[in-house]
């Protein structure tokens, strides 16, 4: 078992490690520079450039590791397929707008027609090929509950809300990285504890997030862009699937929920009273950094609030 935990991780992290400072140059040598908003943060103007796209190196990094292991881990396989689904989604955004130079990357109908498909395909192969239709309930002694003709649509829901939320999370150097490190982390421990076929790949995503941090951290020397934010929402959605707890999500990744929710309150509020705003800007993350917040206190709180939901998620499964 130790192995089982300890090798996807190291190899992951080893990759990580090896690709980033080779693809790093040649990342910026095609000019796959950030294009920064005019409206964000005005200190986030000095990111502009920064090469981004480097999801790619996190994603090879989990699916070099997972083929050691996906003959003997079957559960691996429709993981992995949501990550690089959502993965490959996120690139398509990030060429057009990188590349392209449109600044909006696909149009949301588009972006929502892919997110719709992998999520289709995904939801499929549960009801079809396995027995993980049933969630257990945090804090119930063990209970599950079966929902039956709601199990697809609250998939959807779950599924692109997550995506999204993780999508919004990457907004600051090591932000998204850090978050997402300690959700791979709770799900590896759930893993071993139930003997899971996932650890391999739970496992993999952690030391991939580790060895990437290494060149995310502020200032950042590459962004994950689209390309791992989404790939990364899909594993966390996915995994929590498999292993029948998509409702911790609320817990484990409530940085997600409130961060999409503070776009939507935003929009909505703009909308309703003629151009008045809830937060000084939205995602929340920006807020804080409007009222003073450096960067890396935000990321450094934000990380801890996810530690401790972890543990309390932990708490909450038996």
């Amino acid at each position: 078992m130790e192995l089982k935990v300890i090798l996807p991780c190291i190899i992951s992290f080893a990759v990580c490690v090896i690709l980033c400072p080779l693809l790093i140059p040649f990342l910026k040598k095609l000019k796959f520079g950030q294009y920064v908003r005019q409206e964000g943060p005005e200190s986030h103007l000095k990111k502009s450039g920064t090469p981004t796209m480097g999801g790619i190196i996190i994603v090879l990094s989990i699916s070099i590791t997972s083929v050691f292991y996906i003959k003997d881990h079957l559960d691996i396989v429709p993981v992995l397929f949501t990550t690089i689904g959502f993965g490959i989604i996120g690139f398509m955004d990030d060429y057009i707008k990188v590349v392209m130079k449109r600044s909006m990357g696909l149009k949301p109908w588009q972006k929502l027609l892919g997110q719709i498909l992998v999520t289709a395909i995904f939801g499929y192969y549960l009801v079809n090929y396995t027995e993980y239709t049933s969630m257990l309930i945090p804090f119930s002694g063990g209970k599950h509950v079966d929902v039956s003709y709601l199990f697809l649509p609250l998939l959807f829901i779950t599924v692109l809300g997550t995506v999204n939320g993780s999508n919004f999370t990457d907004g600051l150097d090591g932000l998204e990285s850090s978050v997402t490190m300690l959700i791979a982390t709770f799900f590896t421990v759930v893993s071993i504890g139930l003997d899971s076929d996932l650890t391999p790949i739970t496992g993999a995503v952690a030391g991939s997030l580790l060895g990437f941090l290494l060149y995310n951290v502020y200032p950042a020397k590459v962004f994950m862009g689209d390309t791992g934010s989404l790939a990364l929402g899909g594993f966390v959605a996915s995994t929590a699937y498999m292993l029948q707890m998509p409702i911790f999500i609320l817990i484990v990744a409530l940085v997600y929920l409130v961060e999409v929710l503070s776009v939507m309150l935003q929009v909505t509020y703009f909308k309703l009273t003629g151009g008045k705003r809830i937060f000084k800007m939205a995602p929340i993350h920006h807020h804080f950094e409007l009222m003073g917040w450096s960067e890396t206190r935000i990321v450094a709180v934000f990380s801890v609030v996810t530690a401790i939901l972890c543990l309390i998620a932990l708490m909450g499964i038996n």
